[in-house]
C-alpha cells in the first residue's frame, strides 16, 4: 500500500512538471496512470473471486464432513438405542424438549435457566 502511495506521488510529480518540462509523459488528466490503475483493480478483483471460490469449495468439504459424522453418529445412536431396548419416539421427544428449552435460555432476557446437565 505504501509503495502504491509513493508510486502514485512520485507519478503525479513527475507529470506535474515539478521535476521539469521533459520528465512529463503522461500530461494532467493522467490518461496513463488512470488505465494502470484501472488494470491493477481488475486483476486484483479477479484474485480476491478466485481465492472466495476456493474458500467456498473448502466450506463445502467440510459442510460434507460434519452431514457425514452426523450422520454416522445418528446411526450409532439408534443401534446403542435399540440394543439397549429404549424407546425411540420417547428419545426423540425429549430431545425436542431440551432443544426448545436451549433455544428459550439462549434469548436476551428470556429468564430461562440454560439446560441442566442431569436433565440429559
Amino acid at each position: 500500500m505504501y509503495t502504491h502511495a509513493v508510486w502514485f506521488a512520485v507519478w503525479i510529480a513527475l507529470n506535474l512538471r515539478l521535476f521539469g518540462s521533459v520528465a512529463v509523459f503522461d500530461p494532467y488528466p493522467f490518461g496513463l496512470l488512470t488505465m494502470i490503475v484501472s488494470l491493477e483493480a481488475i486483476f486484483l478483483s479477479t484474485f480476491v473471486m478466485v481465492g472466495q471460490n476456493r474458500q467456498a469449495a473448502r466450506e463445502n468439504v467440510r459442510a460434507d464432513l460434519d452431514f457425514e459424522t452426523n450422520l454416522r453418529a445418528e446411526v450409532w445412536a439408534v443401534h446403542i438405542g435399540k440394543a439397549l431396548g429404549l424407546n425411540p419416539q420417547e428419545i426423540e421427544l425429549h430431545v425436542q424438549e431440551i432443544i426448545q428449552q436451549s433455544k428459550s435460555a439462549m434469548e436476551p432476557g428470556s429468564g430461562v435457566p440454560p439446560v441442566a446437565p442431569d436433565a440429559l
